[in-house]
């Protein structure tokens, strides 16, 4: 991946945050997009002294204006898109019968359309550079949690989108894949309102709704991301991958 122009999203925080530094890590030129200039400033001293780069750009990817912004300046800067990682999400908890329109909402601009609008817009840089797409969708997407009914519409959505873009895109040769990550230690609970108390006894049950009997690390989906985006993976597109611990094939309990 030397050499590869690869825009993260959602890069201030967990999977997208260890993607990024994994791509800058392996040569790559990064554009780390996320909302926390803090965070991606403490990201680029990260990742000083790699063998790639990383350039921050602070965008709330929900603004069409700032994503045209981000391509637009990628490719004026790096003149080209060789990759781009969709890992910008968020949960919040609601039912069918509780769930705001605004809550509702909320999810699917950040977590579905804000993903659509990004591929839309790098799709004509992708086909220059035969590129892929990696979208980082979750366990949620595939099976049914209650409580957390629009996270798991969107990240369904998200696989959907994956798969049908993948068939459109094909013959332009970009690939587009999906990961699909069980329980991972990051942010992403506690920002969507979930107490430290209840997150780590919500970490401590989860070894046991997951059968290998552990949470995931954020670094192990980017391990995959990366492999995704690779010429390793060259023969694979509208591929949802799982990697949750074996959670996707257990039963509710």
């Amino acid at each position: 991946m030397t050499g590869k122009v690869v825009i993260v999203t959602g890069a201030s925080s967990g999977i997208g945050r260890a993607t990024a530094i994994l791509f800058a890590k392996s040569g790559s030129n990064v554009i780390a997009v996320g909302r926390n200039e803090k965070e991606l400033s403490a990201l680029r001293n990260q990742a000083q002294g790699k063998k790639g780069s990383m350039k921050i750009h602070l965008a709330d990817i929900r603004e069409t204006t700032q994503v045209e912004r981000l391509v637009n300046d990628t490719v004026q800067n790096f003149g080209q898109i060789d990759v781009l990682v969709n890992s910008a999400g968020i949960i919040m908890n609601g039912s069918v019968e509780n769930t705001t329109l605004d809550d509702w909402d909320k999810m699917f601009d950040i977590n579905l359309r804000s993903v659509f609008f990004m591929m839309q817009k790098c799709i004509p840089h992708l086909e220059k550079t035969k590129g892929n797409i990696v979208n980082v969708s979750s366990v949620a997407g595939a099976r049914s949690f209650p409580n957390v009914l629009a996270y798991c519409v969107s990240k369904a959505g998200v696989d959907q989108l994956t798969r049908c873009a993948a068939l459109e895109l094909a013959p332009k040769n970009i690939r587009v894949n999906a990961v699909n990550p069980g329980v991972v230690v990051t942010n992403l609970h506690k920002r969507g309102g979930m107490a430290d108390e209840s997150y780590q006894e919500f970490l401590e049950n989860s070894k046991n709704t997951h059968p290998l009997g552990r949470v995931g690390q954020a670094k192990e989906v980017a391990d995959l991301i990366y492999f995704l985006a690779s010429e390793k993976a060259s023969w694979i597109t509208g591929a949802t991958y799982e990697i949750d611990g074996g959670r996707a094939q257990t039963c509710a309990r």
